[in-house]
């Protein structure tokens, strides 16, 4: 009786072949479409592929869906490391309301908010070099609970001390795709969020006009408030 033989390479095919057949591009397509446009935060590629079946490629996908909404009323956009559907920026003025809403932040708020933007990671004692006055506990925490900064790596220095970088959140509120998007002077001065004398922190952008002022938070606080706005759309 002779035994069954099994040509050369068989067992090793049966093992590698996967036990299910991964989704056409089509239909990963959908599922990319289904998560970003339920989540309310931005998706990463690893959170995608971590709820898409094995096999899939969701960075594929997005760069598909990219192309496919590129026109429309909705496009895909990148923020950060991550990705969000979003409304198409020319068509922002179908979905705000007739009232502006606003968020006043100090001139304490904007200039510490500034710094960390467009010098991160900054330490506290960076920042308050660069402003040139002592920045108080409560500014700190107040960017914070807006989730618009958040605790980076701690310097490898005496103290450890830890350092402040911007999140996602402000990134994706002022739709930038990186911190190297933000604009400069010019730009902030015709959106209103500065004054005639920019923050000490930005003296080292396209323009320096104004040096640093102020002896202390408490006072840049008295002196004047500035305006940050929601974007409704």
């Amino acid at each position: 009786m002779t035994e069954p033989t099994t040509e050369p390479g068989n067992d090793v095919d049966a093992a590698t072949e996967p036990l299910f057949e991964t989704p056409p591009l089509a239909e990963q397509e959908r599922m990319v479409e289904a998560i970003l446009f339920a989540s309310a935060e931005p998706v990463t590629i690893a959170d995608m592929s971590a709820r898409m079946p094995h096999g899939c490629t969701p960075q594929a996908a997005v760069q598909s869906l990219m192309a496919h909404y590129e026109g429309r009323g909705l496009r895909i956009v990148r923020v950060g490391e991550a990705w969000a559907m979003r409304t198409a920026p020319d068509l922002g003025y179908l979905l705000q309301r007739e009232t502006v809403e606003t968020r006043k932040l100090s001139r304490a708020a904007i200039e510490t908010l500034a710094i960390i933007a467009y010098h991160q990671p900054v330490t506290r004692a960076e920042i308050e070099e660069i402003r040139g006055v002592s920045v108080s506990r409560g500014t700190i925490d107040l960017l914070i609970e807006m989730e618009w900064i958040r605790f980076g790596r701690r310097r490898m220095s005496p103290g450890r001390p830890v350092t402040f970088v911007v999140t996602a959140g402000f990134l994706d509120h002022f739709g930038l795709e990186t911190a190297r998007d933000l604009p400069g002077l010019r730009e902030l001065r015709a959106a209103g969020l500065l004054e005639s004398r920019p923050p000490p922190g930005l003296s080292g952008l396209s323009e320096h006009d104004g040096e640093p002022h102020g002896e202390s938070e408490a006072e840049d606080d008295d002196e004047g408030q500035g305006e940050m706005f929601d974007d409704d759309a």
